[in-house]
């Protein structure tokens, strides 16, 4: 491995928040999910959660959006589930609270949450929004503030504007690089993982060869 590719990988861990997540509800458009996925591993995301609730999504293929999400897919862990209670017992093990984006009467705006603690924004299906379940499951509802005519985003545009919100609080509170406060042996075990991975691309290219 070249130095500047391990340093390079040094750096992605160090950088990765193990408290800021994405769960994506129903979401069957390969390219959204793609480039949420790119916009995940653009803040420092290591994991994502993939729900499929809906009938006629039961034996969806998970594409992953090998095109949009290019490199970044390797790097990111993504858990697909089927049932809604079996996807938030997994979430709700190493993040406090579970934001979902969702107009309701009590909903917040987006720019009121307080994302530098550790949290799961939860995005629904681009024409339904989340389900009943889903939302049961939630801490609160947020919004993203629009003043245009159309009130909604693209569910991939809407999970980046959340994201370099939740980037922006952390990164003035210093949670990136050395004053990440993922434990030293969270980090080390996910560089350890990293490593291993680009062994496993540098042998498949060498395999192709």
């Amino acid at each position: 491995m070249q130095s500047s590719r391990e340093q390079k990988i040094r750096q992605l861990a160090q950088n990765r928040q193990f408290d800021l997540t994405v769960i994506l509800e129903n979401v069957d458009d390969p390219h959204n999910i793609g480039a949420v996925l790119r916009s995940c591993d653009s803040v420092g995301i290591r994991e994502v959660f993939v729900l499929y609730t809906r009938p006629g999504l039961q034996n969806h293929k998970l594409e992953l959006g090998k095109r949009s999400s290019a490199g970044s897919r390797k790097w990111i862990d993504v858990y697909l589930y089927r049932e809604v209670d079996a996807c938030m017992e997994h979430v709700r093990r190493n993040y406090q609270r579970i934001y979902a984006t969702h107009l309701a009467h009590d909903a917040k705006s987006l720019y009121e949450l307080d994302l530098s603690q550790s949290a799961a924004l939860m995005f629904g299906n681009e024409a339904d929004g989340l389900s009943e379940l889903a939302l049961s499951q939630a801490d609160g509802n947020f919004i993203i503030p629009q003043v245009g005519m159309a009130q909604s985003l693209n569910v991939s545009v809407a999970c980046a504007v959340s994201l370099y919100e939740a980037f922006r609080q952390r990164n003035v509170k210093g949670l990136y690089g050395v004053g990440n406060p993922a434990s030293t042996d969270q980090q080390a075990a996910l560089l350890e993982d990293y490593f291993r991975r680009q062994e496993d691309v540098e042998e498949a290219w060498k395999t192709t060869k």
